[in-house]
C-alpha cells in the first residue's frame, strides 16, 4: 500500500506534466505512475514472502492494468508516453 500523502504527491507531479492538471488524478500518466509505485512496494513483500500465492495474484493484475494503460497511452500519445516511461524507468 501507499499513503495518502505518496499518491497525491504522485498525482501533483503526473497530473501537471502529463495530464491537465495539478489535481487529475484519473490521467493515464497518474494511474500508471500510482500503479508503478505499489508494485515496487511489492517486490519486497514477497522477497519475504515467498509463498504469498494470493497476494501474487493481486501483483499479476496490477502489472496487467499497468501494461494496458501503457499500451492505450502508446496509441494514443506517443511522446507522453515516452515521457512517462523514461520518467518512471520503465523500459531501456
Amino acid at each position: 500500500m501507499i499513503s495518502k500523502l505518496e499518491t497525491e504527491t504522485l498525482v501533483k507531479e503526473f497530473g501537471a506534466a502529463f495530464g491537465s492538471g495539478e489535481k487529475d488524478a484519473g490521467c493515464t500518466a497518474v494511474q500508471v505512475a500510482v500503479l508503478t509505485t505499489r508494485i515496487n512496494n511489492l517486490k519486497e513483500h514477497f522477497a519475504a514472502h515467498k509463498h504469498d500465492y494470493s497476494g501474487n495474484r493481486g501483483l499479476l493484475k496490477m502489472i496487467g492494468k499497468r501494461r494496458r494503460l501503457l499500451k492505450y497511452l502508446a496509441t494514443s500519445d506517443d511522446a507522453k508516453y515516452k515521457a512517462v516511461i523514461s520518467k518512471l524507468g520503465l523500459r531501456k
